[in-house]
Formats: C-alpha cells, sequence, structure tokens
C-alpha cells in the first residue's frame, strides 16, 4: 500500500500541476484592485503617478515637481479657478500665458482598464490635447477611479446632469512611441504627472 501512495503521491502532484495549467487558460484572470490596476496600466502608458495621503502632502508634491523640472518663475497655464492658487503661491506666471511650460488641470475620471485619463471641456476648453504644453500636471482623485470608460462617461452624466460638458476626450499616451501604431498616429506625447490625492 506504502509503495502505491509513494508511486501516485509522485504522479498526483504533477497531474494536479498540468490541470490547473490547464484551468489558467480559460478561467478569467484574478480580479486586480481598480487602484492597482491604473498604477500598473497608467506607468506602462509612461505617466508619471505620485501619490498623495491629504492636501498638505499634494502641494509638497507640486513644488517637488517645479523643483525637479526648474519650473519656477516661468509661464504655466491652467483654464481652473481653483487651481490659479498653486501657481501664484509659486510665483508663475498664469494670465495669458505667449509659451507656457506646464499645463495644470484637474481631470474627470481615471480608467483602470487602459490607464488613460478622461478629461472635458471643463479642464480643456475648447481646446485639443496638441494644442495644449506637451507637460501636464493633473490632480487626480481615488474616488475618480473607474474600470472603463463607459463607467467614467456614466459618472460624467451622473456629476453634471442635464449640463454635460463637451470635448470629453481622454489621454493615454505619455512617452514616445517605437512602433508604427496607426491608432496613436497624429497624437502628440504628453510627459504627464498624475498626483492622486486620497479622497475615500
Amino acid at each position: 500500500m506504502n509503495i502505491f501512495k509513494k508511486i501516485l503521491g509522485n504522479i498526483v502532484p504533477s497531474l494536479r500541476e498540468n490541470d490547473e495549467e490547464k484551468e489558467s487558460k480559460y478561467l478569467p484572470d484574478k480580479i486586480v484592485p481598480l487602484d492597482e490596476e491604473f498604477t500598473l496600466n497608467f506607468k506602462n502608458n509612461g505617466g508619471k503617478f505620485l501619490y498623495c495621503e491629504n492636501e498638505e502632502d499634494l502641494n509638497e508634491t507640486f513644488i517637488s515637481i517645479l523643483q525637479e523640472n526648474d519650473w519656477f518663475e516661468i509661464e504655466a497655464q491652467t483654464f481652473e479657478l481653483p487651481l490659479q492658487s498653486y501657481l501664484i503661491e509659486n510665483r508663475l506666471l498664469y494670465k495669458n500665458p505667449v509659451n507656457p511650460l506646464f499645463f495644470l488641470c484637474n481631470c474627470e475620471g481615471l480608467i483602470s482598464q487602459d490607464g488613460s485619463i478622461l478629461f472635458s471641456s471643463k479642464q480643456f476648453l475648447h481646446y485639443k490635447s496638441n494644442e495644449l504644453p506637451k507637460n501636464i500636471i493633473v490632480i487626480g482623485r481615488t474616488s475618480q477611479i473607474t474600470r472603463t470608460k463607459s463607467d467614467g462617461l456614466r459618472k460624467i452624466k451622473y456629476k453634471y446632469g442635464s449640463n454635460i460638458p463637451s470635448n470629453i476626450t481622454t489621454l493615454q499616451c505619455f512617452k514616445e512611441r517605437v512602433s508604427d501604431d496607426f491608432l496613436q498616429y497624429g497624437i502628440e506625447p504628453k510627459n504627464l504627472y498624475l498626483l492622486l490625492l486620497e479622497d475615500l
């Protein structure tokens, strides 16, 4: 009896391993938390991700980005009144800039499925992404992370009701593409920093 256990004991684990390999091909992938999936896909797209626990941490991180790039006393751009305080406090020129070095904005959503960021006319007005500076600093919130673009659009509809903003678009190209991907044709990659504020 012990001989059979020894023989079968060596065979059965290998059969179990083979069964597990076969099962993994047909079962759906393990469910990854939204924030982890977004972070991974966003970084794979070439984005720079910085987590901020609170507003104080957000301010310090913003200043660190300015120091890293030597973006003091230069022209910057934002279309959102609440964000102008970041520029004023750091002596950045933002009124009618001729050649802004970076663009500061909020966003409408963070899409975990492909690591993209959802924007609307509330952030970009009528401008296309190619008409904005190459460097972008986005302030996002953990509550804005959704699985798909459809989920992000539903959140916009819920947030604005019948007054849905125009110019809804996503950005997901944050590094130079080596391959000739026709889907990325005409899209200028952005040097994008995401300051993700914890609000849950």
